[in-house]
């Protein structure tokens, strides 16, 4: 660059100030008088003559004119826009020595420290600000598009196809249509609000791939703010495979994870942490342990924007697109310049904005998929809140004078007693920081393990849980003490934090291994980590920020299916249906958090509350929000059969819809607008507290139509089948142990209901049929003849449960007296042989139908054995014994049952002749018509 005198007015010390900047960037600067436009790759000629007058700057590419640059003073940053015309008048003009026939397609107004940039080319020109001027080689590469015919990155953009829906939610496609309207309209920024664990990054990456291949878009910045954030997005982006081409996006781009200074030239999508960016563009080595953390979480850090500077190794122009990752955190704030550094469209990723974050994306929300209505789609699972509280939890306490103390050194953990001087209160605040107190810590673990068996009925391991711990010593504390109270192994419960060792392999077992049942962390998986069958959240510490909290609450939203949960939590009978945070410390007392639990009224009945809705008497947003938030629990413990039963009594319509319409009978803009249209006001005006009221009722009533008395008694039927009812809070004590006269009562009640149902339906049900009309033909009843029974009898009467009948007729016959507790029925199917048998008269007594065929069996084979005639060997007995069993279970053995289980592994029908000869089709029948007899 030439060198020049000193220069005194303000639009020379701004020009001063564009020399340095375009020199950084690259350019070669010159005056007209020495002028060479071949001099380098790109050149800027300041006072070049037009028709119109001289340009400040004419810039050069390959010695092509691509562009200019109207510079003004420093007061000019205010009004710079004001500058445009007249920018705009130089790149229309004609330049000198130049046959230009077109207009100059890049335009810049600069006061050296604002620049504004227009490209003349994009479908509607748009000044915008810049941090830098770009290098010549992007001017190259953005005027080769143009001379390709490829149109400019905005204008491809406008261009783009329509979404492939194949593979994708409702709520990923309408975020990628709605993101894609945006990028039309040229906003630059859009924030996609998704619940957790509706596939955001899924939704993030189908949109990145759509920019890099119909767009053409150059680069895609992926930022995050932990490591373990990064290495998540990494393998989502290694693992995607686009619902059009059978190549996965990997193979088809270059994505690059950095983790050092080096970033590849090639290279289509960069991964990275916000700090590993800030490190890049200020030039310095960074510690990779500073990645560990979220940034806006540690203490101290410094408030003021951090200074950057211009990079001509990553310049502003570097990426197209930046995707931030959580972006309610406070990396826009005081990492902001970062982001702003560069010349690129902002796509902000969270499930939990908070004003802050709408101010930043400037209210460009795309995308509103909250937790309730993820809850309601089958996309998340909601949650249910067990409260643990102890008096030291609450209150704190003293430390008395004279009394022994340990104290121990944080970080070293060495310990020495000595006695307290005088006493010492105190509070609640200060545990597990200031005063470690064991016995609390016992105190919430035992109450938990003693408690899970109300929390998770029916389970017989711990479900995954996790626990928050303050900090990483109360964290240790609590691990030493589960181990110690659960009487379990170190594989039991582990420790996941950025201090542990090796704590990525640890998640990975927590994730997909039987063990460690429970997890313990400070804040590594908090946030943003999929943990799918984690069922139970412990709160070991309080949170104050309302959003962390969501997130934190969002490790345990994920679904799952049955099989993936039981292959981790064998006792598991279902799908995920939702899950429990434990609060031992206040924490949901503590703030409001902002997804509340669907159900919020947990103390009326679902039928009651479906009868409400729909009736009219129960439209509030409470009894509403509960009732989806029922029904979509429901739903998750649905198999095929059910879903079909209800949808045939709601006129086609599969539960799920109808979740969907009940909360949208309740979303506040919907009953807002209705209200409008009630009160006969404008959109935009406040219709009254009335019209709202009028809206909610008449909405909910147009989705309440659905409901009917058969419908609701149906899934009512079904709840009870699939739900049992756990009671916290109802203490019980022994009051009494001894059989009463009432009991003999109900139970006479109970099996005459039972009897007259049987004598209702004997001639409907062939079971039955054959029992009451021809008990001799009884060896004809097959297992799906007695399953038809059973499951009619679930339907039209669920209160006669074959096993709670049998206990009735156990009160009234003395069966307990006779034989003890311990030879009650296999299951209900067994339970209702029994009971046909006795109400039929065939037994006088109630008599398990196991023992019924065994004694049976006994007495068939010694009157075989009595006689001088041939005997059973040994081979054959086993396989009479086989038969026995079979028939205890399913009532009636074919010929087809001895190729199955567990008869076709000692030889099948085949090995049975071979023992039998022609007497087996003999032996069989008889077995069939005395085993039951």
């Amino acid at each position: 660059m030439a060198t020049q005198s000193p220069n005194q007015n303000p639009e020379q010390h701004a020009r001063d100030r564009i020399d340095r900047q375009l020199g950084q960037a690259g350019w070669l600067v010159q005056n007209k008088n020495q002028l060479n436009p071949h001099a380098g790759a790109g050149v800027a000629v300041r006072e070049y003559q037009t028709d119109v007058g001289p340009a400040d700057y004419v810039l050069f590419v390959e010695g092509q004119a691509v562009g200019v640059i109207e510079a003004k003073p420093e007061d000019w940053g205010h009004k710079i826009t004001g500058a445009e015309e007249q920018a705009e008048g130089y790149a229309n003009a004609r330049l000198k020595w130049i046959n230009n026939r077109e207009p100059l397609p890049f335009i810049y107004q600069s006061t050296g420290a604002i620049t504004r940039f227009t490209n003349g080319r994009d479908p509607a020109p748009r000044s915008r600000e810049i941090f830098h001027f770009p290098r010549p080689e992007e001017l190259a590469r953005w005027h080769e598009r143009l001379e390709d015919n490829q149109g400019t990155l905005r204008e491809g953009l406008k261009k783009l196809p329509p979404l492939n829906t194949d593979g994708l939610r409702d709520c990923q496609i309408k975020a990628i249509n709605n993101l894609e309207a945006s990028f039309k309209d040229d906003k630059p920024r859009a924030l996609v609000q998704m619940a957790t664990g509706s596939g955001k990054t899924y939704t993030a990456i189908t949109a990145a791939y759509r920019l890099l291949k119909y767009a053409k878009a150059k680069r895609i910045l992926f930022l995050v703010d932990t490591k373990n954030l990064g290495e998540q997005a990494e393998q989502e982006f290694m693992a995607y495979l686009p619902n059009d081409d059978n190549r996965k996006f990997t193979e088809l781009y270059t994505v690059q994870r950095l983790k050092s200074s080096y970033v590849a030239s090639d290279s289509q999508v960069c991964i990275s942490t916000i700090q590993r960016m800030y490190s890049l563009l200020k030039g310095e080595e960074l510690d990779e342990a500073t990645e560990e953390d979220n940034p806006a979480e540690k203490k101290g850090l410094k408030k003021e924007p951090l200074p950057v500077v211009y990079n001509e190794k990553i310049p502003p122009e570097f990426f197209d697109f930046i995707i931030i990752d959580e972006c309610h955190r406070s990396i826009y704030n005081l990492w902001r310049q970062v982001i702003e550094y560069f010349d690129a469209y902002l796509i902000g990723l969270t499930a939990t904005p908070d004003n802050r974050t709408y101010g930043f994306f400037k209210k460009n929300v795309v995308s509103e998929y909250d937790h309730e209505k993820a809850v309601a789609d089958g996309v998340n699972v909601g949650n249910e809140v067990y409260l643990i509280e102890t008096q030291k939890t609450q209150s704190g306490g003293v430390i008395e004078a004279s009394q022994q103390v340990q104290k121990r050194e944080r970080l070293t953990r060495k310990h020495r007693w000595e006695t307290q001087d005088e006493d010492e209160a105190y509070n609640a605040k200060q545990l597990d920081r200031d005063i470690v107190n064991p016995d609390q810590i016992r105190t919430v673990i035992r109450t938990f393990r003693d408690k899970l068996p109300d929390i998770f009925p029916g389970r017989r391991e711990v479900p995954k849980t996790l626990i928050f711990a303050k900090t990483d010593s109360h964290a240790d504390d609590i691990i030493h003490t589960v181990r110690e109270e659960f009487g379990e192994s170190n594989a039991f419960c582990k420790k996941i934090t950025h201090n542990a060792d090796d704590p990525k392999s640890v998640l990975n077992q927590f994730r997909n291994d039987y063990d460690p049942r429970i997890a313990v962390t400070v804040d590594m998986i908090a946030t943003g980590t999929d943990v799918r069958p984690l069922e139970c959240l412990l709160f070991m510490r309080d949170v104050k920020s309302k959003n962390y909290f969501e997130q934190m609450k969002g490790r345990g939203t994920r679904t799952l299916d049955k099989d993936g949960l039981k292959k981790v939590t064998p006792s598991a009978n279902s799908a995920k249906t939702h899950y429990v945070i434990v609060d031992a410390i206040g924490v949901t007392r503590s703030l409001k958090t902002a997804s509340q639990p669907l159900i919020t009224k947990p103390g009326i009945s679902l039928k009651e509350l479906a009868m409400g809705v729909m009736m009219g008497a129960a439209r509030d947003e409470d009894s509403v929000s509960s009732l989806a938030g029922r029904l979509a629990r429901l739903d998750k413990q649905l198999d095929d059969k059910d879903r079909a039963r209800i949808s045939d009594k709601a006129d086609g319509k599969p539960l799920t819809l109808i979740v969907g319409e009940l909360l949208n009978a309740i979303n506040p803009d919907v009953v807002e607008q209705k209200a409008c249209e009630i009160a006969r006001v404008p959109a935009d005006s406040n219709p009254g507290d009335d019209a709202r009221d009028k809206a909610r009722d008449q909405l909910v009533g147009e989705a309440a139509k659905v409901f009917n008395g058969e419908l609701i008694e149906l899934i009512d039927t079904i709840r009870r089948e699939k739900e049992q009812t756990i009671v916290h809070e109802d203490l019980d004590e022994v009051l009494k142990a001894e059989w009463a006269g009432e009991t003999r009562a109900n139970a006479e009640a109970l099996v005459q209901d039972f009897t007259d149902y049987l004598n209702q339906h004997r001639d409907q049900i062939e079971a039955l049929t054959i029992y009451f009309q021809t008990p001799a033909r009884r060896s004809e009843v097959t297992f799906d003849m007695i399953k038809t029974l059973l499951d009619a009898l679930q339907q039209d009467r669920p209160k006669l449960a074959p096993l709670r009948v049998w206990q009735a007729y156990a009160h009234l016959d003395g069966f307990y007296e006779k034989r003890g507790q311990g030879d009650n029925p296999i299951s209900d199917l067994t339970a209702l042989v029994a009971l046909i048998r006795r109400v039929t008269g065939i037994d006088q007594t109630i008599t398990p139908f196991a023992a019924t065929v065994k004694e049976n069996f006994k007495r068939w084979i010694f009157q075989r054995h009595s006689g001088a005639g041939e005997k059973f060997n040994e081979e054959q007995m086993t396989w009479l014994t086989l038969i026995r069993d079979h028939i205890t279970s399913s009532f009636h053995l074919e010929r087809d049952d001895l190729e199955m289980a567990p008869f076709d592994s000692k030889g099948g029908l085949g090995r049975m002749y071979q023992l039998f000869g022609d007497q087996m089709d003999g032996v069989i029948e008889e077995l069939n018509r005395e085993l039951v007899a």
